[in-house]
């Protein structure tokens, strides 16, 4: 059966639950019900952003689940698509936003039903991966585990210099290819990233939760950056800019949309920004971890997706593995990539291996395969940390599966 064709049979095949409950695709007719349902449970602006993507036309109602009491509905949650490149590999990817239930109706394995409804129509779609900005642990529940870290928002401690009022603006939708440029040049020097899609900049443009701004130089476009709301201070993000020079006056211009107000800005550490506002930023030790999830319904998809990455870390490192398998044990299951003289082969999946370093295989402990595929430790890292992950062949391992930098833009601010 055809993605497609399964995409399909999932659009349009309701699901009895319990009590005479229904979860289905959203329709028009439930619009102002599940904006009310959202505004209600999460804030008025996440209304208008639900509004956004399932009036787009890259998202639609497809991307929306109701569970409805006859013509109620008492639950919802929605699906964005995105692109996670890893190295050079983009794997699609999804992401779960906007779920929330009726006071009501809590209990009752409403979102459980819709997250399944979400991962089998992400599956559907071919996504490999899903990410998340989620609350603590709960998403755990449902096979999510925290995998990359949420860069820090730092406080600017003294204004940095400039003379005159930076060219400072509202972006507009004709800013969108020069905003995009600029993000894919910063995010360029990460290991792993995730861009805007092109629906959510035209989201980004029109919702409530936040503001995209601009710096001109010369009718060029030089910096870019996104604020929250000044309720408590203002939060500049997923800033970027061409030169240090226009990272300094982007700054300059944040801070002066509200004079006297608290900046903090979110470190994107070894980018254009992060060089330009060193001196000027308050780097405090971090409190408590904050992470995004991760979840992989289907370890030997992602593995073979990632073959050519893999293939590319082995080589570079110098490691002539050929006639050989690389094992990969989460103990319930293994994996094995078997290595000839010009690529990886594909990934054959088996069953519990207890003991892969028996083998010269590696063992990771399900919950933390995301970790070591997407995250800032590696195998070198968890290893130490871990007691269920390890390596037989430390330098083979090492060199497939080293520590990652992340770059996550995100229809919603993790802060």
């Amino acid at each position: 059966m055809t993605a497609t064709t399964t995409f399909s049979a999932i659009s349009s095949t309701p699901t009895p639950l319990a009590d005479g409950l229904v979860l289905r695709e959203a329709q028009p007719a439930d619009l102002d019900q599940i904006g009310a349902l959202l505004a209600d449970r999460m804030d008025a602006a996440d209304a208008v952003d639900h509004r956004l993507v399932v009036t787009d036309p890259d998202a639609g109602w497809s991307a929306c689940g109701a569970v409805v009491d006859g013509d109620r509905v008492v639950a919802t949650a929605t699906l964005l698509d995105e692109d996670v490149r890893v190295g050079g590999v983009h794997l699609p990817a999804g992401q779960v936003e906007l779920v929330s239930a009726d006071r009501e109706y809590e209990g009752r394995g409403l979102v459980r039903a819709l997250m399944k409804w979400a991962h089998d129509r992400s599956a559907a779609r071919g996504h490999v991966v899903q990410t998340m900005i989620g609350i603590p642990y709960f998403y755990r529940l449902f096979g999510y585990e925290y995998a990359i870290d949420i860069p820090p928002a730092l406080t600017v401690r003294t204004p940095p210099p400039g003379e005159g009022t930076p060219a400072l603006r509202a972006a507009r939708p004709s800013d969108v290819p020069a905003m995009a440029a600029l993000q894919d040049a910063t995010q360029s020097r990460f290991d792993v990233a995730m861009p805007h899609s092109a629906a959510c900049w035209r989201w980004l443009l029109a919702h409530e939760a936040s503001n995209l701004w601009v710096l001109e130089q010369d009718d060029t476009v030089t910096a870019v950056g996104r604020t929250t709301p000044p309720d408590d201070g203002v939060l500049l993000a997923e800033a970027a800019a061409r030169d240090e020079a226009a990272a300094r006056d982007l700054l300059r211009g944040v801070a002066a949309l509200v004079p006297g107000s608290e900046v903090r800005v979110v470190h994107r550490a070894g980018t254009v920004t992060a060089a330009a506002w060193q001196e000027f930023l308050d780097h405090e030790p971090r409190k408590q971890a904050e992470r995004y999830y991760v979840r992989i319904p289907d370890v030997a998809a992602l593995l073979d997706r990632l073959r050519p990455l893999l293939w590319h870390r082995l080589t570079a490192a110098g490691i002539d593995h050929t006639g050989r398998d690389i094992v990969i044990s989460t103990f319930g299951a293994h994996y094995r990539i078997p290595v000839h003289a010009d690529g990886l082969g594909e990934v054959v999946a088996g069953g519990a291996m207890q003991s892969p370093g028996i083998v010269g295989g590696a063992g990771v402990a399900p919950d933390y395969l995301p970790a070591l595929l997407f995250g800032p430790h590696g195998i070198e890292g968890l290893t130490r940390t871990r007691p269920d992950v390890y390596a037989r062949e430390e330098e083979l391992f090492q060199a497939l599966f080293p520590p990652l930098t992340a770059d996550l833009l995100t229809y919603y601010l993790p802060y």
